[in-house]
């Protein structure tokens, strides 16, 4: 039998090809992802670079401490003041056992032990680099701790007993030398750094804080968006929400 082709399959036919054009998805665009904020995370080549520099500055410190106090050994005599700026700034060589001011004199162990610790931090932390600025004040101040760690454990009068040679007298309120110099003027630039919210990776702290925390005051895990973060929906499941 042949089938009819009247006015009111017709129409059937075209509410049927309507209700399937409704029920298929629509083509969604991408959204193009959002450019990441802030200074980029520092490459591998860049850490490298910069844990070079920290450690070149390291031995340069290190090796300046060391021949500046073999010379002031050789050249000065103990307990007599050599002025260089009158009685501000003068050379008098000194052994100290303890810490400055020569205080604790007598634990001159724990200090050597101190030292080392300061050692295995720094390069740990150095592990992390992406900042020029800590790579500087770490570098001074690994060199400096350095110096210092070299006299105790190998100066008389015996190993991590050993007396730190100091020869820059400051208007005699205390006598350091040049790791003493490398190790101040290091915690200042950590202090510097700290102040503006510069972290060892070379980003913002506070960023860096705001980044990894909800809305709700909540931390969130790496790749876990936020709460208030819209979720993609398929034209389907948009379809089915409006119905």
């Amino acid at each position: 039998m042949a089938r009819s082709t009247g006015p009111a399959h017709r129409a059937q036919d075209a509410e049927a090809t309507d209700s399937q054009d409704a029920g298929a998805d629509p083509a969604v665009p991408d959204s193009p992802e959002e450019p990441p904020t802030g200074p980029a995370p520092p490459t591998v080549r860049n850490r490298r670079r910069l844990t070079l520099g920290l450690v070149l500055l390291a031995a340069l410190v290190l090796v300046a401490d060391q021949v500046t106090k073999l010379l002031a050994e050789r050249t000065l005599v103990s307990g007599q003041y050599v002025p260089l700026l009158g009685d501000v700034l003068g050379l008098s060589l000194v052994h100290n056992p303890g810490a400055a001011f020569s205080f604790a004199e007598g634990m001159t162990w724990v200090f050597t032990l101190a030292a080392v610790v300061v050692t295995i931090f720094i390069a740990g932390v150095a592990r992390r680099l992406g900042s020029r600025g800590w790579a500087l004040a770490l570098g001074g101040l690994l060199g400096g701790n350095l110096g210092n760690l070299y006299d105790r454990l190998f100066r008389t009068p015996g190993f991590a007993r050993g007396h730190v040679v100091d020869f820059i007298n400051y208007n005699s309120f205390f006598v350091g030398n040049v790791a003493d110099i490398a190790i101040v003027a290091s915690a200042l630039g950590i202090a510097l750094l700290t102040f503006r919210g510069i972290g060892v990776n070379g980003r913002r702290l506070e960023a860096a804080a705001a980044k990894n925390v909800r809305p709700d005051g909540e931390p969130t895990r790496d790749g876990e968006p936020a709460a208030d973060a819209p979720k993609a929906t398929s034209g389907r499941h948009a379809a089915d929400n409006d119905e």
